[in-house]
């Protein structure tokens, strides 16, 4: 089943510039619902240049990867305190 939705120019364009090749606006709009935006989404929408894009990517990843040293470094002190 087919549905019409309204949308404004600039969701329009913004959505135009995500497309992938092959794409239709429902397959864009389902995969933006389907998982987080990741920094190459925005590159792709001319927000950021590649290189940008790839710098935060890296920071992320070093920010993850901090985040679960964290959390295993956490995890072993309370077993510590239990045992």
């Amino acid at each position: 089943m087919v549905k019409t939705i309204s949308i404004s120019d600039e969701v329009y364009e913004k959505l135009k510039k995500m497309k992938l090749e092959g794409e239709s606006f429902s397959d864009v709009i389902n995969r933006l619902i389907e998982r987080r935006t990741k920094i190459s989404d925005i590159a792709e929408m001319n927000i950021l240049t590649e290189e940008e894009a790839k710098k935060i990517e890296e920071l992320l990843k070093k920010l993850r990867e901090e985040r679960i040293k964290i959390e295993k470094e956490r995890k072993e002190r309370l077993l510590e305190l239990m045992w």
